[in-house]
Order: structure tokens, then C-alpha cells, then sequence
């Protein structure tokens, strides 16, 4: 799954680096804990080109009555979306990709739940496969998204049984760009597990007020791959403290 991220990139490089058009985006500052129905940047197809857009992160249906009634819908299972009353009419015309640096995943290690943080060796963004909508209320339209989640890789299995779909190239450009009619699924597959790198961070993140750099400072050196997670405790084990992994509770 995928319940808070970062987006520190600034939003000219965002613009340039996915040739859209940044112009409905007010003011963003670096975003270390972004946690949900917190703004979120939105990348999405328009006529003549690409746009970044800012959306709501908990997807609320158009056609909700009352919001509030419903389950908050940060993620939407690959599997599901065709079926998926909330989902299933979206993927012909309303996909989009929610734009982050990296994002954060749990483990239960000594009794705590350890927070890691996942993003690309390359440094690059990442392309979250995602939905959205338009709700309207007694106040105004709201726009909003989901993130679309698949089966995790090898690498990050120890931390939770799903991962968000990272999508890049072909797959992007089919997720996004192709003509919606065809409604294609092939591009909601787990990331290659060679691309990524995950490395434990502090406890403070856990805390949806704190945002800022220390939030995905690394602890320890990155996990590249499945083997590395032999030198963290195993689940339910004593953290080794003398290794100064493990900062004190915040």
C-alpha cells in the first residue's frame, strides 16, 4: 500500500523533467510527509498535452452523497479496479499519475513499528498510477485521487505484501497518453526491484505535523536488494540499538 510519501522536487524540474504544463499549480513548498487528504501533485493528460494539477489525496466519488460516509480511499487495488463501483467507470477517462520522490512503508521490529522509505537508486521522481475525480458538494467542486496499488517486488516484501505501481516510458505513456477506450491494464505490474532502495529512517515521520528534511534521512545504509534485509532484526525481534539504527521516540 501506500500511506504517505515526500515531494521535494520543485515544480519548475516537475514541469521540465514531464514536459506539462505547471500553470494550475499555486504555491508548493517541499513536502516531506505527505499524509492523506493532504494536496498532492497530479499528472494528467489534457488536449494537446500533459498538465500537473492539484488533487486531493482520498478519492471521493462523484457521485458520494455524503463523503464522510465512505471509506477514506487513498489506495485502489489493481485487481479491482474494473470491478470497483468507485473505480471501474474512471480508467476509460480519468487516470493520472501521482507524482513523489518516494514513500514510506512500516515494519514491526522490537515491539515498534519501524518506518522505511522507498525511492528510485536513480534519484529520479516517481510515476504513482493513479485516478481521479471531481466531486461536487454545497461548497464547490472538489478534485481528488487515489493511488493504485499492485503486488510488492522481492525487495520490498518485508515491509508489506503491496506496493504502490510505479510506472515509467511505455508504461506511462500507455497508463496516460493512449486512447482511453482501450482501457488497458498492462502497465499496473510491481517495479523492478533492481530500480529501487530502501533504508530506515527516523520515528519522527510517524507524526503527520512533522515535515521536514530529517524525515527521510537515511539511518543506515540503503537495502538494494532482498538479501540486504538480513542485517536488520528480523520482525517481532530487538532492535540492535547499539547500532544506533533505532532513534528514541520522539
Amino acid at each position: 500500500m501506500c500511506g504517505r510519501f515526500s515531494l521535494q522536487t520543485p515544480v519548475p524540474d516537475l514541469a521540465e523533467f514531464f514536459e506539462a504544463d505547471p500553470s494550475r499549480l499555486g504555491e508548493w513548498s517541499p513536502r516531506y510527509n505527505v499524509a492523506p487528504t493532504d494536496e498532492v501533485i497530479a499528472l494528467r493528460r489534457r488536449a494537446g498535452g500533459r498538465e500537473l494539477v492539484p488533487l486531493r489525496w482520498g478519492l471521493i466519488p462523484n457521485w458520494a452523497e455524503d463523503p464522510g460516509s465512505l471509506p477514506l480511499m487513498i489506495n485502489a487495488r489493481s485487481e479491482s479496479l474494473e470491478t470497483r463501483r468507485a473505480f471501474r467507470d474512471l480508467i476509460l477517462d480519468r487516470r493520472c499519475a501521482v507524482l513523489a520522490d518516494g514513500f514510506y512503508e512500516w515494519r514491526a521490529e522490537g515491539g515498534v513499528k519501524q518506518p522505511y522509505f522507498v525511492r528510485r537508486r536513480d534519484g529520479t521522481p516517481m510515476v504513482l498510477a493513479g485516478l481521479w475525480d471531481i466531486w461536487r458538494g454545497a461548497d464547490g467542486p472538489v478534485g481528488s485521487c487515489t493511488i493504485v496499488t499492485t503486488d510488492a517486488n522481492e525487495l520490498l516484501e518485508p515491509l508489506h505484501d503491496r506496493m504502490p505501481v510505479i510506472i515509467e516510458g511505455e508504461g506511462a505513456q500507455m497508463w496516460l497518453d493512449l486512447d482511453m477506450s482501450e482501457r488497458t491494464m498492462d502497465p499496473l505490474q510491481s517495479f523492478d526491484a533492481e530500480a529501487l532502495e530502501v533504508f530506515a529512517v527516523s520515528r519522527r515521520v510517524n507524526r503527520v505535523a512533522v515535515d521536514d528534511p530529517s524525515c527521510t534521512e537515511p539511518l543506515d545504509a540503503p537495502i538494494r536488494g532482498a538479501e540486504g534485509w538480513g542485517r536488520r532484526p528480523p520482525p517481532g525481534e530487538a532492535p540492535r540499538d547499539q547500532l544506533g539504527l533505532f532513534p528514541s521516540p520522539a
